[in-house]
């Protein structure tokens, strides 16, 4: 238990004080030795050196916090227990984007199925569905009415079926995506739930009686508190301070019904109570109805969400600012999280030896462990964020990422994670801008990082997750004005950031180099797109396709990039070169993460280059690049020869 009397070296040897101290030293740019030096200053100490700047509130939000969570899984060093899903290359689609099959703009499930030999032949052993159930829409599908029924847009529950069918003739396998954070308000349930207040679906949300909020703040309001009255009277102030993901208050207020409903992401997008049992168990038969199916697992979307602090409390301010959004320390990683997930894994995945990946944003290394350890039966793996920006920078930040700082990252959580957890490596995904176009404006460069990052991704240790587009040299595309725009997120941001009467050429800016719509554009083979994108198609790089093919051939045929060991050789400054060896089988990959050219690693006369990135692009000022010379980007690829 963390008490004031407690040091920060106490804090840090927790599992949440371990990840929420190493993620502020990073965006402080202060080194953990440095930290330990200070260790043995106790909480309370630290709060009276700080009570002009932070107020006391802060530390109780803290402890609370960090107390929530009392276990800790250390790294195991024992063998990697093979599995499919750390063999495989896991192929993600955007239904919507990826293939039309009848014309009208939008993709559907038949398109899926006629580029089933394509990504057969590229190598992927599993896809990904980003939601294909029936949904109005407000969140591209992540708002979903009906669990049980295809939208209507992308086919039919006969379409699904002969989609399942033909994967598994492939001996390919599919997972879905499980979006049970939250509904749509369009869902039945969240209807009933707002009309009837005497339903158990009032049950299945976070929904306030406006009479109780409005006596509770007026109780508050009497005890000190800075309160409007006729705000409160006008139902202006609502249960709490918490924001929402795509700006504005988490909450809605529905005059009609006087009650407020919780959502954390858009207005139509209710947060379901994972407190009610009855929920719950609504929720694991509808997993099981598409396990049943023969569906091999699911990808969770923002699932560390789904346990929310008792009552609901308004967020630490300072924790808000410092997070970047008020009232998240109060559920990303909430009191019964473990327990929920434990729950979902009795009574659904372990039925089925089903395969989870959990969307798990704000969770550090520590966290993670906690969540994915075999031992513990919860996930299988999740997705990280942090490697996707660097420190101090946000998506929404115009900046050039640093590559030695993916190099650190992907060092510190392969060498420390522990071999009953495994990494998910990727790069983008529906959410995210394209990666080239972070870590480089020049078009001269682009196809050379490309390679760079493929060859990373197949052959550092963990799953390989690619987004649709990757293998053809996708990057971000020149949206010229927000009627391009579909991205609920940036119109809201837009919206918000105008209201404030901020520059709009600024706020454009903005949008272009952070929104999701670069990841939500027809694919090149698709001819009609709509007419909001008619304007900014892409052709594909045949080049980089043929990489990728060879790369995930390259993994698919050498266990070693799997299970094998992984050694760092040189982390120096834009230098990444490392070793995975399994038995007899070695290799080396040797990486440039500038655009200088490098000295190559010195591999000695037993190792061969069986890949180099680098195609004589970048030629010197005498016409000609030294073998011994990495080229800007380059990357190589060594075979240890036996």
């Amino acid at each position: 238990m963390i008490t004031y009397n407690s040091t920060l070296n106490e804090v840090y040897n927790t599992a949440v004080g371990h990840d929420a101290i190493a993620k502020l030293l990073l965006q402080l740019g202060v080194d953990e030795d440095a930290f330990r030096k200070l260790g043995w200053v106790k909480l309370k100490h630290l709060k009276l050196l700080t009570k002009s700047k932070v107020d006391s509130s802060f530390y109780k939000a803290l402890t609370d916090l960090i107390n929530i969570e009392n276990d800790k899984v250390e790294p195991s060093i024992s063998a990697i227990e093979p599995t499919w899903w750390k063999e495989a290359t896991i192929y993600q689609i955007y239904p919507r984007t990826f293939c039309d099959s009848n014309g009208d703009g939008i993709g559907d499930i038949p398109g899926i199925i006629s580029k089933l030999d394509y990504l057969q032949d590229l190598g992927v052993k599993a896809l990904w569905l980003s939601p294909i159930y029936d949904s109005p829409n407000d969140d591209n599908g992540y708002d979903i009415r009906d669990y049980y029924k295809i939208m209507d847009e992308f086919g039919t529950m006969k379409d699904f079926d002969k989609l399942l069918d033909e994967l598994h003739k492939r001996d390919m396998k599919l997972i879905m995506d499980l979006v049970v954070n939250h509904t749509s308000d369009e869902h039945k349930w969240f209807k009933e739930a707002l009309k009837n207040p005497d339903s158990p679906y009032r049950q299945y949300y976070y929904i306030r009686e406006g009479a109780d909020v409005r006596k509770a703040q007026i109780e508050r309001a009497k005890s000190g508190e800075e309160i409007n009255y006729d705000d409160i009277m006008n139902n202006k102030i609502p249960p709490n301070n918490w924001v929402s993901f795509f700006s504005g208050s988490a909450w809605n207020y529905y005059e009609k019904e006087d009650v407020w409903a919780l959502h954390l992401f858009s207005k139509k997008q209710m947060d379901l109570n994972w407190e009610c049992e009855a929920m719950r168990h609504d929720i694991y038969d509808m997993i099981n109805f598409w396990l049943d199916k023969g569906v091999d697992g699911f990808r969770m979307d923002v699932i560390n969400y789904i346990s929310k602090a008792p009552g609901l409390p308004d967020g630490d301010t300072t924790i808000g600012e410092l997070m970047g959004f008020m009232g998240v320390e109060k559920y990303y990683y909430g009191p019964r999280l473990n327990e929920f997930l434990h729950e979902i894994y009795e009574n659904t995945f372990k039925k089925y030896d089903a395969f989870s990946v959990g969307e798990t944003p704000g969770l550090g290394m520590e966290q993670a462990r906690l969540l994915t350890a075999a031992k513990r039966e919860e996930l299988n793996m999740i997705f990280s964020f942090d490697h996707l920006e660097t420190p101090g920078h946000t998506r929404f930040d115009d900046y050039e990422y640093d590559l030695n700082y993916y190099r650190d990252y992907m060092i510190d959580w392969i060498l420390n994670y522990g071999n009953q957890c495994y990494m998910s490596i990727f790069y983008n995904n529906h959410d995210n801008p394209k990666m080239v176009s972070k870590i480089t404006k020049n078009k001269r460069y682009e196809e050379a990082v490309m390679k760079l990052l493929a060859v990373m991704q197949f052959t550092l240790k963990g799953t390989p997750f690619v987004y649709q587009g990757d293998e053809m040299g996708l990057t971000n595309y020149d949206f010229t004005s927000m009627d391009e725009i579909t991205d609920v997120e940036s119109k809201n941001y837009y919206a918000e950031h105008l209201a404030k009467g901020e520059d709009e050429d600024k706020v454009w800016k903005t949008i272009l180099s952070a929104t999701r719509e670069h990841g939500r554009v027809l694919l090149p083979w698709n001819e009609k797109l709509p007419s909001y994108h008619a304007n900014v198609q892409q052709e594909p790089k045949e080049e980089i396709t043929n990489l990728y093919k060879m790369l995930i051939d390259l993994r698919n045929s050498h266990k070693v990039f799997a299970y094998g060991g992984f050694e760092v050789l040189d982390s120096s400054e834009d230098r990444f070169v490392y070793k995975r060896s399994l038995e007899d089988e070695v290799y080396i990959i040797d990486c440039n993460l500038g655009n200088r050219y490098r000295q190559c690693y010195d591999y000695g006369e037993s190792y061969e280059i069986i890949y180099a990135s680098d195609n004589n692009n970048y030629r010197n000022d005498y016409g000609f690049i030294f073998y011994n010379e990495l080229a800007p980007y380059e990357a190589r690829i060594i075979k240890r020869e036996n």
